[in-house]
Formats: C-alpha cells, sequence, structure tokens
C-alpha cells in the first residue's frame, strides 16, 4: 500500500486537521451503487455482513471468528509479537475466500467509500462557484472528531453538500436556521456523539438516505425519522433502544437495518412491511424467540440474531426463500426445526456456541451452502448427506463431542477448511486425503495417533494444526505437500525429526513445542525459508552447528529445554529478531551474542545467572528483554552498562533480589515499559524521572518507603502499580487507586508542607543555639563558614546570620536532598553536638505536625 493510501480514512477521505482546511469532495459516481452494492444484487460476494463491533468486540460473522486457530496455540509469551506477517489462511492468493473474507465485509461504522476526487477549499470565491456550477454537484465533508458542540450550519451554506461525517464529536441537536440547507443531505453519519435521542430536525432531510447513529445512548426512534421515505439505510447499533415504533411501513424503501446491541426484547408485526429489506441485524439483544414476523420479509438476504437467547426456530422460516446468511451464533438453540432446510439459497450458516445435539440428514437440501459454522454445540457426530453439500468451502466443527467424520466427506470436491478442533477423534480417516482442494486443516486437541500417508494427495494444503493429539511419529506424508508452510504440532509425543523434513523447503512456520525432541535435528537447518521455529518445551541440550544455513529464521522458541551452556552456534543468525531460551540453565552469555546484529526481543527468565549478563548490553538494536526470575538464581544488581541498551523499549527484571536501580537509568529513552516488582528496590535514582517515555511501571512487592516528588514529570504514564511496598510518602492508601494524578497531588503537598517545617526548624535552631554550638554544627554539616567582616558579624543579630546560613545550606543541598531529607540530616547533627533542648522543640513541632492532615 502506498504512503497515500494510508493517509486515507477508511472511507477514502482525507482527514483534516482544522475547519480551515475542510474539502469538498467531488463525487462522480452514485455513492450508494458503489459503497453498497447488495442494495442492486444478491451475489453472495457482495453480501453486506452487519458486523460493527469495534475493538475487541467481533460479530460472531466475521472471517477471524469462524478461523480461529487453536487458543491454546496462540502463544501468550511476552515475545510473542514479531514483525513477521503470520501466515493466515486467507493470505494465499491461489486459495478462493472464504464466505466470510474479509473483503466481503463493509463495517457499518465506515464511511461510506467515495472515490477519490477534487478537493476545493470551503472558502468558495466567485470564480470557484462558477466551476461548481459546471460540474457534479455531489460533495463529502469529513468533520469527525473536530470536538463539534452543534450542528454546523456554515458548512451547509455550500449546496453542494450531500455526505456529511460529524463523527465523534457532541452533537446534540440541528439547529438550523434556513430549513433548505438540509434539503440536498444524502448520508449523514452522527456516531460517537452521546445523542440522548434523535433530534426531530431530522424530519427535515427529506432527501436523506443513509443515517448512522450507531454508538450512542438512543433509547427509541422518534416518530420524525419515520417520515423519511428515500431511507434506504439505516445504522443505530450499540444504543439503548427498548422498543420499535409502530408505523415501521413509512420506511418503504429501507434496504439495511442495524439495531445490533440494543435491548430489543421482541420485534413488532409492523416490522414485516419492510418489503423491500435485505439485510436485518439484530444481534445482541434480549430476544428469547425467533418472531414469525421476521420470516415474512420477501427480500431479506442475511439475517443476524447472534447473541440473543432463542431457544428454537419457527416453521415460518421456510418463507425465507431469498435468505443467503443466516448468524445465529450464541443462542441456546437445542434442535433445528426441519423447516430451515427448506431456504434454497442459504449460503452461509452460523450456528456457533448454541446446544445442538444433532443435525438433520435433511442438510442434503443446501446445495448452495459455503460455509457451515458448528463450533461449540453437543454434537456427537455429522449427518452423511453432508456430502451434498457439494458448494461447502468452510466447515469448522470444532468444540463439539464428535469421534469420527462422514466417510463420504470426500465428495465435498469445494472444500477449502476444515476445522474439527477440540473433538473426541482417534484417527484421521483416509477419505480427507482425497479433498483435493483443502487449504487449512485443523484437528488439534483430539486423540489421534496417526496421519494416514494419503495426506500426501492434498496437494494444495498451506496449514495443518495438530495440537495435543497422542502423535508419536512426525507424518512424512505432510512433508510432500509443496504448498504446505504452516506446521504446528505442539503438545504431542514426537522424539525425531525425519529426514524428509529436508523436502518442505516452502516451510515458513513450524511449530513443535511440547514434544520429546532430544536433540536439534540436522535435518531442520534444511529449511532455508523458515521464519518461526518454536521447539519449546523438549529436552534438546545442544544445537548443531549447521543452523546457520537457516538464513531466514526471525523468531526461535528453545525455552524450557536443558540447555546448561548458551549455545554460540546460534550466533551466526545474522537475521535473527527473537529468541527465546527461558526456563533453562544457562549461568552466563559468551561474548559472540553481539553478533546477533539484528536482534529485537530475548527472554532469558527463569535461568541460573549468578550476575546481570552484561554482554547483553552490546545489543544496539535490542527493544524487549526478559529476565525475571521466578525460579533460578536470583540477581542482586543491574549493571551500569545496561544504559547502553538505547532501542530498549521494554525491561522486565522481576523476582529478583535487585536493592537498587543504575543511577543513569533515565539514559534509556526509549523505555516504555519497566517490570521490576518482587526485588528488594528501597529508592528511585534521581535519573529517573529522565524516562518520559514511561508508559508502563510495576513496583509492587518492592522496599519502597517514598517516590520522587517529581512523579509527576512522567507525562506518558498510564499504569503504575506500588502495592505491597511500605509506603509513608505517599502513604499506600493513597497509592492503591493506581491514579499518577492522585499520587502527584498528595507529593506536591506534601513538598509544601516540608518546606514549611523545614523553615520552622531554621528558625528554631537560630533562635535558641549559642555561636560556639553553632560552629561545630557547621563542621558536623560540612557547611561552608561565610566568611562575614567584623563589621557584619557586630552590626548582624546572631540568629539572623544563622538562619542565612541554613538558607545558603539548603540551596547547596536542594540539588540532591529533600526536605525531609534536610530535616533528617539537621537533626542527627544536633544529637552528635548535644544540643538537646533544640531538639525537645523540633520533637515538639513534629508532634504538631503530624497531627495535622494534610
Amino acid at each position: 500500500m502506498s504512503e497515500d493510501e494510508n493517509s486515507l480514512e477508511p472511507g477514502g477521505l482525507s482527514r483534516f486537521d482544522s475547519l480551515e482546511e475542510l474539502a469538498f469532495t467531488e463525487e462522480t459516481s452514485d455513492p450508494l451503487s458503489e459503497a453498497f452494492p447488495y442494495s442492486e444484487s444478491k451475489d453472495s460476494n457482495q453480501i453486506y455482513e452487519t458486523n460493527p463491533l469495534k475493538g475487541t468486540e467481533q460479530s460472531t460473522a466475521s472471517s477471524t471468528g469462524l478461523l480461529n486457530r487453536d487458543e491454546e496455540q496462540q502463544k501468550n509469551i511476552l515475545f510473542s509479537d514479531t514483525n513477521m506477517t503470520d501466515v493466515t489462511p486467507l493470505s494465499n492468493p491461489e486459495m478462493p475466500q472464504s464466505p466470510v473474507s474479509s473483503e466481503r465485509k463493509i463495517e457499518d461504522n465506515q464511511k461510506v467509500k467515495f472515490p477519490s476526487g477534487k478537493k476545493v477549499s470551503l472558502q468558495v470565491d466567485e470564480e470557484n462557484e462558477k466551476e461548481f456550477d459546471s460540474e457534479a454537484d455531489n460533495f463529502t465533508v469529513d468533520l469527525e472528531a473536530k470536538d463539534l458542540q452543534e450542528f454546523p450550519v456554515d458548512i451547509l451554506k455550500v449546496k453542494y453538500v450531500k455526505y456529511l461525517y460529524l463523527d465523534k464529536n457532541q452533537i446534540k441537536t440541528f439547529q438550523v436556521a434556513d430549513t433548505g440547507d438540509l434539503l440536498g443531505l444524502e448520508i449523514l453519519s452522527l456516531q460517537e456523539n452521546g445523542l440522548p435521542s434523535i433530534p426531530p430536525e431530522i424530519q427535515l432531510l427529506h432527501s436523506l438516505r443513509v443515517l448512522n447513529a450507531s454508538y450512542n445512548h438512543i433509547s427509541c426512534i422518534p416518530k420524525e425519522l419515520l417520515q423519511l421515505e428515500n431511507m434506504r439505510q439505516l445504522f443505530l447499533y450499540s444504543n439503548h433502544i427498548e422498543n420499535l415504533p409502530s408505523g415501521l411501513e413509512s420506511l418503504r424503501n429501507l434496504e439495511t437495518l442495524n439495531l445490533g446491541k440494543n435491548m430489543l426484547t421482541h420485534i413488532p408485526e409492523s416490522l414485516s412491511s419492510l418489503k423491500h429489506l435485505q439485510i436485518l441485524n439484530l444481534e445482541y439483544n434480549q430476544l428469547t424467540i425467533f418472531s414469525k414476523t421476521l420470516c415474512f420479509l420477501p427480500k431479506l438476504i442475511s439475517l443476524n440474531l447472534t447473541g440473543n437467547m432463542i431457544g428454537s426456530l419457527p416453521k415460518e422460516v421456510k418463507e425465507l426463500k431469498n435468505l443467503e446468511n443466516l448468524f445465529m451464533d450464541h443462542n441456546k438453540l437445542t434442535f433445528l426445526s426441519v423447516e430451515i432446510f427448506q431456504l434454497p439459497k442459504i449460503k452461509e450458516l452460523h450456528l456457533s456456541d448454541n446446544k445442538l445435539e444433532a443435525i438433520s440428514h435433511k442438510i442434503e437440501n443446501f446445495r448452495e451452502l459455503r460455509l457451515l459454522n458448528l463450533d461449540k454445540n453437543l454434537l456427537n457426530k455429522i449427518p452423511k448427506k453432508i456430502s451434498h453439500c457439494v458448494m461447502l468451502e468452510c466447515l469448522s466443527l470444532s468444540d463439539n463431542n464428535i469421534e469420527a467424520l462422514p466417510r463420504k466427506i470426500h465428495r465435498l470436491k469445494n472444500l477449502r477448511q476444515l476445522h474439527v478442533n477440540r473433538n473426541r477423534m482417534i484417527k484421521m480417516a483416509e477419505e480427507i486425503s482425497h479433498l483435493t482442494n483443502i487449504n487449512i486443516l485443523e484437528f488439534s486437541g483430539n486423540q489421534i495417533t496417526h496421519i494416514p500417508i494419503e495426506i500426501k494427495n492434498c496437494k494444495k494444503m498451506t496449514r495443518v494444526e495438530l495440537n495435543y493429539n497422542n502423535i508419536m511419529y512426525f507424518p512424512v506424508g505432510l512433508c510432500a505437500l509443496p504448498s504446505l508452510d504452516y506446521l504446528s504440532f505442539n503438545g504431542n509425543y514426537i522424539s525425531e525429526i525425519p529426514m524428509d523434513i529436508s523436502f518442505s523447503k516452502q516451510l515458513l512456520h513450524l511449530e513443535l513445542n511440547k514434544n520429546k525432541l532430544p536433540i536439534f535435528s540436522e535435518y531442520l537447518c534444511s529449511l532455508t525459508s523458515l521464519e518461526y521455529l518454536d521447539l519449546g518445551k523438549n529436552q534438546i541440550k545442544t544445537i548443531s552447528p549447521c543452523i546457520s544455513d537457516m538464513v531466514s529464521l526471525h523468531v526461535l522458541i528453545l525455552s524450557g529445554n536443558k540447555f546448561e551452556v548458551f549455545p554460540k552456534e546460534l550466533c551466526a543468525l545474522k537475521n535473527l529478531q527473537v529468541l527465546d531460551m527461558s526456563e533453562n540453565q544457562l549461568q552466563k552469555i559468551p561474548s559472540e551474542i553481539s553478533k546477533l546484529k539484528g536482534i529485537r526481543k530475548l527472554n532469558f527468565s527463569g535461568n541460573q545467572f549468578t550476575y546481570f549478563p552484561i554482554e547483553l548490553c552490546k545489543l544496539q538494536t535490542l527493544e524487549e528483554l526478559n529476565l525475571s526470575q521466578t525460579s533460578g538464581k536470583k540477581l542482586i544488581r543491574l549493571p551500569e552498562e545496561l544504559s547502553n541498551m538505547t532501542q530498549l523499549k521494554t525491561l522486565d527484571i522481576s523476582n529478583n533480589a535487585i536493592k537498587e536501580l543504575p543511577g543513569n537509568i533515565g539514559e534509556l529513552r526509549s523505555l516504555v515499559c519497566l517490570q521490576a516488582y518482587n526485588n528488594q528496590i528501597s529508592s528511585l535514582p534521581l535519573s529517573f524521572l529522565s524516562l518520559k517515555a514511561l508508559q508502563h511501571l510495576d513496583l509492587r512487592g518492592n522496599n519502597l518507603t517514598a517516590l520522587p516528588s517529581a512523579i509527576y514529570s512522567l507525562l506518558s504514564l498510564k499504569e503504575i502499580n506500588f502495592d505491597d511496598n511500605p509506603l509513608l510518602r505517599p502513604p499506600m492508601e493513597i497509592c492503591k487507586g493506581k491514579q499518577l494524578h492522585t499520587i502527584a497531588r498528595y507529593l506536591q503537598r506534601a513538598d509544601e508542607r516540608d518546606e514549611k517545617i523545614l523553615e520552622k526548624i531554621f528558625n528554631i535552631i537560630a533562635n535558641n543555639i549559642t555561636e560556639i554550638n553553632f560552629e561545630f554544627l557547621q563542621q558536623k554539616l560540612n557547611m561552608k563558614s561565610s566568611e562575614n567582616s567584623i563589621s557584619v558579624r557586630n552590626t548582624t543579630p546572631l540568629n539572623e546570620r544563622i538562619y542565612h546560613a541554613f538558607v545558603k545550606w539548603k540551596a547547596d543541598k536542594n540539588l540532591l536532598l529533600t526536605a525531609t531529607a534536610l530535616k533528617d540530616e539537621l537533626v542527627r547533627a544536633l544529637n552528635m553536638i548535644g544540643a538537646y533542648n533544640i531538639m525537645d522543640k523540633i520533637t515538639a513541632l513534629n508532634l504538631y505536625t503530624s497531627a495535622i492532615r494534610l
């Protein structure tokens, strides 16, 4: 993707840095046919999938949800994030996209994708106006996240605004003087404005065809909205709507209705009057029944009822003759009524996370079915007649109780993906070898002991996952697959790598974690294209010298093996970026490690280092370092040379016996995350306040008694944890909330109080000490004696001279010591010279001030 493309928003529109930089984009084709092709077509590859969830919220219809990998295999180790591109099943250009591929989705929170066109300034002069008149009059304005409080009336003075995006503002009403300004508006997006309701002024937008008011606080659909007869797309996802109004028949041209993630408990009969409705999203509501009303929407293509509490389907479901996509994941279905198998055009059927115990043999009627998701049900078997679903491309059966697949499964000649993870399979049927178009095969979490040699016939296979089975011998049939680039065998009993693996030159990703491998096989060294290799939790002690042939290796995991000496052979891997050798018996690191010029992430946690491996400080490219010692020997100090790792972003030194951080730790200017919990750190060095990039700080379980007053200067800090420290300044109850501003405010007030106390102590001493004792005190405090002239000494009172001497002493010391530390030093010196009368007065002052709350 070019830089220009990266600079565009999802809708292909430029972002604006200020209102003065607003631009109007000329639009040269019908935006609805461009952005919503499903409005005009029923082709399955153009069906809009209602998946507006953001961030971690994903609709069950998403491809990532259907093609999920084994959760057990999603490595959640510190160094799992690499710059390698994961070999995902949909990335192979030769493999047809599944019916849920990302190319078929248009999220409702995205902008309509208008073709990029000419931009003109908001400041329109006469010459520009003439130019507008001679050209197309469709323009787009993007005012997302501009902190607008009111509807931008001035924008509408330009009559060419038809597509207006006001997402992520605080607009509550439409205050428009001239209603004519609104007549041309066709698309309006008001997502994330905190709207409590749709303003009644919406009725002025007679030309409106698309309204997106998702992610607000709307509790009802106003009657004014129902007057917009031209409305074709209505998005009200993630609001608080409890009921649908009467009069829905007014929206007779409506084609897409998204009411997902609201609070609907029933569907009114009036919904069936929307005879042109093609896309309906009701996911994550509170529906307990599949309303018969839904069955009388003659043009309905896609229906999403994911995340409700529906227990059965009505017989009337057979009336949905045009339905192609049905999403019923995360419901309470115990059976499927046979009428559902009378839907002739069904292409995608999503039924994961229900309570289905059986599937009818009438599934043979689904001759157009492309995708079937039955994950997380109670199925013991799959009907034999599924073999009649000859168009099936993706079959997902994970997390059931299936013991065997139908014998005639080989008739599914179009099958591209087969997911049968976590079932009760004891063998892989030979018939699978006849699935000549299969790309992805997942049988993890079963009891399989053997992979048939005939698997070599699946020439198009790109990804195989057989984790956590009972496989003892590496299946050599897989070594003959010319397209296989991802292979995962974690949690088996493989003890030997066959020579045949040398033929898998195209392999990019190989996982053999938690097996019985005694050695690093030299045959692995033949995999010159391999980028990711996981041999963790085996019994390996040494590395073959020919590992230098693995020139493409980026990630190498050797954790949990039997290494006592760091294998120098690894230092020949010049392209290595991630190395995990945690949970071994390493005691030192050779200087040759400096040859790893591209290394970014190192994990040496859980080893037997007696001191910090100073050799690591030569790694200028290192970004993440883990030396946490939950097991193994404890480090007691960190070297000053640590500051040489200027690119270091994450440092984990937890679970050691470190007493102090290096004085120059502030030179780690790139440090973003510091994990130092469960140590013996008693104070933070002054340079710690130079870690301006620091965002995550975990110092729980140490010996900290005070935090630096200027900790507030670490403006990037987002997460802090000081639990289980004997903190007095601030006290632990202030730190429990883990809010930096609360801690900083306390420290600021404490500083002000300490300064006042120190000032009072200066006065107490100045007014009560003799000149001879003051001279002794100066010696104990290493105070510079002032060379005052005899005239000054004779004319200036003693208490004033002593007070000014203390002020100068404080100024000299203030850069190194806090007011509290200066007070403590004074008290110690007074004790040394025996000034007990002054000590009594200071003690009384301390008792008084300690009784006053900050």
